[in-house]
This record gives structure tokens, sequence and C-alpha cells, in this order.
């Protein structure tokens, strides 16, 4: 939680210094939450060993800042310059291609505060009169002014998911000096691996309620204690509201099912009791006024002529069906990847060496992982030429001959140019795997957008289409494509399709990845790592998957070193 917390308020800082006009400041900041967010270990435990220093980006200055956050869960300095902002920087900095010098300009020019001030001044055309902006401007901004509105008070699944592990991890070892039984789990959208999550659910039974919600309502980093009673309590933890509920052991399954939902998947359960004569509610499943079961949830769909239904499933898309016939597909694992198929390193503008991501990767188990670095013209990030990805070709045979336990896979991401050229050339046949993506020209109508990866797809050198849609959730929309064709194009060019495991993306999204495996398709599940930390997100690209009904054998890196090996050569 802190290592979260230390590093939105590094970037928040650097957002208000850049809106202000401080040069070189925002940018050290902005290395620091790099650093810290990327960090594998708790940053309080950096600091306990007094090596805040030792981080990379992390000055004196910086650390003392950082320290500050650690023992208070705020900061004197970053508050001053949050009463010191004239605007509401976090909602306006929501809008997709606004940034903290255009809000400082807006506010300068039109006095633009909030997001309703904003959406004024876009329908009122007086965006567009600014010298700089102009009317496409405005015209972008309108459109991610909706976006960002459908999104407020919305976290990411991968800003929600840790947070909720370490409450539930903390509340663990806070109980078990006591010796007392502890079942804990989280629900909601979470448990259900929704891309974002308006608040967290946790549900919990333990002997002695009192004892737990205390410990829940004095974990580190509480901003507001928003209720507190005998079986709930709610707090506010880095602006995200956490319910606990505390519930008699005979009803524990019942309560969880009940506060996982989904709220549809709940209503066809309580129609498809009543057809047997039963009563569901979050206590327990009832003949009449006598309770049947309610202990676990695998009882209550048993007893409701069902087969368990997993949390990511629960969404009313023809589960209860399926499970009333026992035909529900053998999800894929969280343990069923074998390797990550599209990661960077600094070749390109990842922040470890190759021989550190393949270390961490062969610390998650894998069997192997491509290193997958931009081979692009864009400076922003880094890209390599023929010679540089020469040379990282040696370099990965080099680590290869040292490290023993995974095999480091040769590869590359490149440009699909708007014309559906690709940045590179014969070289790419050499590679091992090659993932196609798009990073720019996303105004494209949708057969421009269609056409385009059709294109790099028929150029038989790209084996993995990225991102295959560019969202980023909450801030950007996915193109407009004809999926009946990216899907013909991929099973006839024996290409596939990510679900890139970012949090900012998952994409495809699981009803897109659900479309794509029904149309036939074979999907890559990978992380688009630029440091080791995040490779740790398959689990969101695993989840995303899960709420698709995909399996094992519908996953290309979920096959062994060999097997992988022989479905490349087939492209």
């Amino acid at each position: 939680m802190k290592n979260q917390l230390v590093a939105r308020i590094l970037n928040e800082i650097a957002d208000m210094l850049e809106m202000q006009g401080v040069e070189f400041k925002p940018g050290a900041y902005r290395r620091a939450a790099r650093t810290i967010e990327s960090l594998a270990e708790p940053i309080e435990q950096v600091y306990a060993q007094r090596k805040l220093t030792d981080l990379p980006g992390v000055g004196d200055a910086i650390a003392k800042k950082v320290a500050e956050i650690i023992d208070t869960g705020t900061l004197v300095y970053y508050e001053e310059l949050k009463k010191n902002t004239p605007v509401d920087l976090e909602n306006l900095l929501a809008v997709g291609g606004i940034g903290p010098k255009t809000v400082a300009l807006l506010y300068k020019k039109l006095g633009i505060k909030t997001l309703d001030d904003l959406q004024h001044a876009a329908q009122e055309h007086k965006i567009r009169e600014i010298k700089r902006l102009g009317p496409k401007t405005e015209e972008n901004i309108l459109s991610g002014i909706e976006l960002a509105k459908r999104s407020q008070g919305r976290k990411l699944l991968g800003d929600a998911l840790p947070i909720a592990d370490e409450i539930c991890q903390r509340l663990k070892e806070a109980v078990h000096s006591t010796g007392q039984a502890l079942q804990i789990e989280t629900a909601g959208s979470i448990r259900r691996m929704k891309e974002s999550v308006g608040d967290i659910d946790i549900v919990a039974t333990i002997e002695t309620p009192t004892y737990l919600l205390d410990k829940f309502s004095r974990l580190p980093g509480v901003q507001k204690i928003l209720e507190k009673g005998e079986t709930k309590s709610s707090i506010l933890l880095d602006n995200l509201q956490i319910d606990l509920r505390v519930v008699a052991e005979e009803s524990f399954g019942a309560t969880l099912m009940y506060f996982t939902g989904s709220k549809d998947h709940n209503i066809a359960l309580r129609k498809l009791a009543i057809a047997h004569g039963f009563k569901l509610n979050e206590y327990g499943l009832f003949k009449g006024n006598k309770p049947v079961t309610g202990r676990t949830e695998d009882e209550l769909y048993e007893k409701l002529g069902l087969s368990y239904i997993p949390p990511e499933l629960r969404e009313d898309r023809g589960e209860v069906a399926a499970a009333s016939k026992h035909e529900l597909p053998h999800l894929i694992p969280y343990d069923g990847i074998r390797g990550d198929l599209h990661v960077h390193t600094r070749w390109s503008d990842g922040q470890q060496t190759i021989e550190e991501m393949a270390q961490a990767a062969k610390n998650l188990g894998y069997e192997y992982v491509a290193i997958t670095d931009h081979y692009s013209k864009m400076p922003i990030v880094n890209g390599l030429n023929e010679e540089r990805l020469r040379d990282q070709r040696k370099e990965i045979d080099r680590v290869n001959d040292r490290l023993n336990g995974i095999h480091i896979l040769k590869g590359a991401e490149v440009d699909i140019a708007a014309d559906g050229a690709l940045s590179g050339g014969p070289i790419l046949k050499e590679l091992d795997v090659v993932v196609g993506s798009v990073h720019g020209a996303f105004k494209q109508s949708k057969k421009e957008m269609t056409t385009r990866l059709v294109s790099a797809m028929e150029s038989g050198l790209v084996s993995i289409i990225g991102h295959p849609t560019g969202r980023k959730i909450n801030e950007k929309n996915p193109s407009d494509l004809d999926f009946d064709e990216i899907f013909e194009a991929s099973i006839r060019t024996n290409t596939f399709l990510e679900i890139n495991a970012s949090p900012q993306r998952l994409d495809l999204s699981d009803v897109n990845a659900a479309l794509a495996l029904r149309a036939g398709c074979k999907l890559a599940i990978d992380t688009d790592a630029h440091n080791r930390e995040h490779l740790k997100n398959i689990r969101l690209g695993i989840g995303t998957a899960r709420r698709a009904w995909v399996e094992r054998k519908d996953v290309i890196n979920a096959q062994s070193l060999n097997e992988l090996e022989r479905t490349l050569n087939k492209h």
C-alpha cells in the first residue's frame, strides 16, 4: 500500500510543479515515483534499512519527503501545493491529451478550474480560439471529458487488487497471534476481475468480530473511518472506500457469493432457487424459514444443481445454464502461463537489463521469456535500429549461455504504420517473436484501422498483434475495428491476438477476447512489462482471459517451449 501511496503523491507533486512552470523538478519526482512503484519490496523496508538514497532517482531531498509520507501517511509540502493549486488538477488530467501545462494555459486564458468548466468552454468553442490548441484539440477534449466522467471514482483493477491483497494479508497476520480461526476473502468486482472498480468489499468470519474490525480501522494509511460497527466497518484508503463485513461462519459462503455478484448473476441464482422451492439471500439458502446451507459457495451451487461457477464468470452471460448442464469451460489457471512474450528492457524504454528481466521471469517459474524491445523510429521509446537489434541478439545469446533454467527468445515490438507498413525489414524474419502494435494515428476510420491491422498480419512478419484496439482504460477509447475481418485474418495468417495485461490496457478486453475465442482465434497473454514488477501483472491478463471463458488450449504461451516453437514456426 505504501509503495502506491508514495508513488501517487510524488507523481501529483510533479503534475502541480509542471503546471506552475517549474523546470527539471517534475522529471525528478516522476523518476523517483517510477522507481518506487516498480520496487519488489515494500518501501517501508527500504526506509527501515536507511537505504532510500540507494534507489535510482531518489536523492536526499526526495528521500526526506518519502520518509515523511511513510511516517505520517502524507506530506506537508504536498498538502501546501494542493492548497495553492487553484484547479481540480486530478480530474482535469483524467481527460486524454491534457497535461499540466495545458491545464495551466486553460486556467490562464479561460479561468477553467473543473471538468464542468472545461466541458462548457469546449461546447461553446472557446478552446479552439486559444493559440496552440485549435478545433482538433477541442474535439478531442470533448470526447475525453465523456470518458473521464464515466470513470470518475473508479480505480484500475491493477491498482485496487494489490491493496485488497495487502489488507487481507495484514489482517491474517494480526489474527494469527491470537490463535483464532479466520476466513477472509475479497469480494465484489475485484474478485470477478473487472477491469476497474468503484470500491473494495471484504468478507470475513472470526470468533471475535470487534477485534478484526478494530485492526481494520487502524490499518496504515487510513485517511478516514467512514463507519465502525459491530459487524461492518468502512474506511477510506488511497481515496478508495473499503468495506469489511464480518458474518457468522454458517453464512460466510452466502455472504461472499452475494457481495461478489454480479447483480445479474445473483438475480439469476435467486430465480433458480425459487424454482427449486428455496429462498436465497446473503445469509444462506432456506427452505421456508429453515436454513439449508450457506457455509460455502460450493455447497450453495451444489444445492441449486449447479457446478461451481468461478467468480470471473459470474456476469449472467450463460454461465448458469452451462453450470446446470455441467458444461463450464476448464478456465486457464492463474499458474497456467509458461512464459511472457512481450517484455521490454533498457535497450529501448524498459528499466531493467535483459538478464534482470529474465531472472525475474525465472523467479515466476517461467520456462521462457521473449525480449521484444521497440524496433521503431520513435525517439520517445529509444527504438532499436537494425544494428542495435543485431547487437541485442548477441547479448541475448550471452545471457542464455550463463543463465540456466529459462530460455530467452529473441523478439521485437514493431510499429504498424497508418498504411499497415511495419517499422522493420527482412531482419524480422530472423526473430523468434514479432509483436506488431499500433502506437499512433488512432483517429483512422473503422475501415482504415481494420485494413491497417490486416495488412500487418498478411505481411507474414508479425507473430502477435499487440494491444489490438489500442485502448487505455479511463483514458482513451478503443479503436473502432471490424472484428469479423480481424478474426478471419488472424486465423488465415496464423497470427495471434494479444490480451495485454498492462493494468491500463487489458486489451483485448474480456468481451472482445470472448468474441475472438468463438471465432476460433488463438491468444497470447502478455504483460508488456517495462520493469520486473510489471511481469506480475500477468494475473490481470489471466483474469481477463478467464472472464472470456478462455481455456489453457486457447493460449499459445500456455504451451511448453518446444510446443511454442512449433506453433511459431507454422507462422
